[in-house]
């Protein structure tokens, strides 16, 4: 009797736990299903960095995204003010399961220096971004289990947590926040290799876009809080456009080192 209480027991443990890692991975391809389809955007952007005592950097930038649909999409940002990262520029080629190609051109080495997997945990240009931040997180890269659903003001989300399958990745597992309204992450946790809550992503100011007729949404503001160091970043996207038909031509890495 005791025996075939445990065997129940077990089989309800994995029963769980298998429905709920279906159920995360579920919510993800429904996600990446609601936000495909956006062929190509263009954007300017600005960056502030904040350190803890508070001292403000500001940095503006034009990007350019294509989406790949047989792979992860390619980006492309130029660094246009101040004037000591004029000229950098950075290319990624996200892709579906292998490790993303990424590339950074700064005009004082005059060289393209290719960002290898081991550095993918390192800042991108002194922000509380990492490389790894920067590419498209495809629905594949991770193992998914559900946690809850939320209400708040009204609205509705779910919480899934993701945990990368690349073993090199810098997080051990990223807890995200889904808005049902937006099918867009609002809100990003890191944790760090000790399980530690390193960073906070909150994406904010969603606009509306329609792409041959169909609707999607975008957060045009990503406040990034370092919560070991305290130093923040904070993203935000201007004169926005969708359904921008980019040549290939413009995301290749021999075209980096030339001036714009």
């Amino acid at each position: 009797m005791i025996n075939k209480f445990i065997i129940f027991l077990v089989s309800s443990i994995f029963f769980n736990l298998s429905t709920f890692a279906n159920q995360g991975l579920d919510i993800a391809k429904k996600v990446d299903k609601a936000n495909e389809g956006f062929v190509g955007e263009v954007s300017n952007m600005e960056m502030i960095l904040l350190n803890a005592q508070g001292d403000k950097i500001v940095r503006k930038m034009t990007s350019k995204v294509k989406e790949v649909p047989s792979d992860g999409d390619k980006s492309l940002s130029i660094f246009h003010l101040p004037k000591d990262v004029e000229g950098t520029k950075m290319l990624t080629w996200t892709h579906k399961k292998d490790d993303d190609d990424q590339w950074l051109f700064m005009p004082s080495l005059k060289r393209v220096k290719r960002i290898h997997a081991n550095n993918k945990t390192a800042s991108f240009m002194g922000s509380e971004f990492s490389y790894e931040d920067l590419g498209s997180q495809e629905v594949e890269k991770y193992n998914y289990k559900f946690l809850k659903d939320e209400k708040e003001n009204g609205d509705e989300f779910w919480v899934i947590e993701r945990t990368p399958l690349n073993k090199k990745s810098g997080y051990k597992k990223q807890v995200v926040k889904i808005s049902k309204k937006y099918m867009s992450a609002v809100e990003v946790q890191y944790f760090n290799k000790r399980d530690e809550l390193l960073k906070v992503a909150t994406f904010s100011d969603f606009k509306p876009y329609t792409i041959n007729g169909k609707k999607m949404f975008r957060a045009n503001k990503i406040h990034m809080i370092n919560k070991l160091t305290k130093k923040e970043s904070i993203l935000t996207w201007q004169d926005r456009t969708l359904g921008k038909d980019l040549s290939n031509n413009e995301f290749k890495k021999e075209g980096l080192s030339d001036t714009f």
